[in-house]
Parts: structure tokens; C-alpha cells; sequence
């Protein structure tokens, strides 16, 4: 019994103190112009100065910014505790996180993988290896870390998507696509669709996927759960009740966090 209370004691000192959050501004280049991020710690970092820490970098889906992750699930503190993580939500505006052709302000695939990872690995003490690095996201930032994690597979080792538009051929029409992308054609869309380019996925690129039954892109996550399956590359997937919301967004990221924090640390 006085063991139970003892840990139970040291659970609640723990997390009664909780994750700190840091709001930052990068200039960027590759943007040309300056770019926010939300920076949160758990609350070991600044207790164990020795530490160092995986990093989750978790994209904002379409209309979003950096801070709708920590305004709309404030729990992410709680699992930075929990889970022993870096997480880091960057500002990716309508871009679907590619480096347009058509708009030189939105470079937003190389902002990320070329001066934002680099940034934080130099601010702060996180493990410096693609091994101790994940990227995930909804809707639109499902798409876009998957996107990211396949073609920077020296930079992410795994991988996740809440919600997300896998495959952009039969939404070439809409989404602010025509803006980033400027020709829509499938052949063109195509280059930029994760569905089209899970065959490029190596099988060391740990991923999950997840959608909700009522979710209007069901049907694409089902499609590249098939191609994945065909494949035959692993990955965890998952459909439960719930639509393209916050509420069963607020539900899935716990998931997603636990399967990264399993890769992390070897369990």
C-alpha cells in the first residue's frame, strides 16, 4: 500500500507541473519571410539537463496555423510528459507542405526539412537522428507527413496520418491545389500524391494511418491502406467512429504519439 501511494505521490508531483510551451519565430529563406512555431517541452527537459529528447514534428491540415494543435488539444502538453517528446507544430499556411511552382513565398517542403529540423536540433536537446524523429498530421497535414517522411526518408523514420487526403487526384479541383501547384493535371497531381508514391516507401519508414468511418476521405485511406498491403509494407491502420473533426482528431493523436514513443524507446 505505501508503495502504491508513493508512486501515485510521485505520478502526481510529475505532472503537476507539466510540459512548458514556447512560441518561436525563424526567419526563413526558403519562405523569405518569418514563419512561427509552436515549441512544446516536457517538463523533465528543463529538470534534467542532461536529457535529450525524440522530436514529433505535427502538421496543421487546410485553413489552419501553428498554433491549432495546442489551442484545439491542449492535452499534447500532457503527452509530451508522458511520453518523453519534443513537439513541434510548425506554420505550413494552405500549402500542403510542398515547394510550390508557382508561388516563390511557398517553399514550404524545404522550409521544414532545411532549416526548420536543423533549427530545433540546434536550439534544443533533442536526439539527433532520423531514428529519434516522426512527423504526423490531419487532413491536410496527413498528407503532408506522409508526404514529407517518403521523399526525406533520411530525415523522418516514421510517419502519420490523421484524416488525411492520401491521394489529391480526385481533388485536383479544389483545396487551393491549383495555387500551389499550378498545372492540376493527374499526371502532374500525381508527383505530389502519397498514394502514387507509396512505392517509394522504404521498409524502414515506420507508419500509421488512421480515418474516421464518416470521414468524407474514408474511401482514400482505405484505397492506400490496400496499395500499402499490396506492397507489403508494414504499417499500423485504423478506422474508428467519428468524421473529419476536432473531436475525433483530439481522440486519434494519442494514438499516434503512443506508436512513435514505442519506436523510440524500443518497446
Amino acid at each position: 500500500m505505501k508503495q502504491l501511494l508513493l508512486l501515485l505521490f510521485l505520478f502526481i508531483f510529475h505532472f503537476a507541473f507539466g510540459a512548458t510551451v514556447d512560441t518561436i519565430t525563424i526567419h526563413s529563406k526558403e519562405l523569405g519571410q518569418d514563419s512561427k512555431a509552436v515549441i512544446v517541452l516536457p517538463y523533465s527537459y528543463s529538470k534534467y539537463e542532461a536529457n535529450r529528447y525524440p522530436v514529433v514534428y505535427l502538421l496543421h491540415g487546410y485553413t489552419g496555423d501553428y498554433a491549432n494543435w495546442i489551442k484545439r488539444v491542449p492535452q499534447i502538453k500532457q503527452y509530451a510528459d508522458q511520453f518523453q517528446l519534443i513537439l513541434v507544430c510548425p506554420d505550413g499556411k494552405n500549402s500542403w507542405y510542398f515547394d510550390s511552382k508557382v508561388d516563390a513565398g511557398s517553399r514550404y517542403e524545404s522550409y521544414i526539412t532545411k532549416e526548420l529540423v536543423p533549427f530545433v536540433d540546434a536550439t534544443y536537446r533533442t536526439n539527433n537522428s532520423k531514428d529519434q524523429r516522426a512527423i504526423c498530421g490531419l487532413s491536410m497535414g496527413g498528407h503532408g507527413a506522409l508526404y514529407l517522411a517518403i521523399r526525406h526518408q533520411d530525415i523522418f523514420s516514421a510517419a502519420g496520418s490523421m484524416s488525411g487526403v492520401l491521394d489529391l487526384i480526385p481533388f485536383k479541383n479544389g483545396y487551393g491545389l491549383e495555387k500551389i501547384i499550378g498545372d492540376t493535371s493527374a499526371l502532374t497531381i500525381a508527383q505530389y500524391s502519397d498514394l502514387q508514391l507509396a512505392d517509394r516507401i522504404d521498409s524502414s519508414l515506420s507508419l500509421i494511418i488512421d480515418c474516421g468511418i464518416s470521414d468524407p476521405f474514408i474511401d482514400v485511406n482505405r484505397q492506400m491502406h490496400q496499395k500499402l498491403m499490396s506492397l507489403k509494407i508494414a504499417h499500423d491502420y485504423t478506422e474508428r467512429n467519428g468524421g473529419h473533426t476536432w473531436p475525433y482528431w483530439r481522440n486519434a493523436i494519442e494514438y499516434h504519439l503512443l506508436f512513435f514513443y514505442k519506436k523510440f524507446y524500443v518497446f
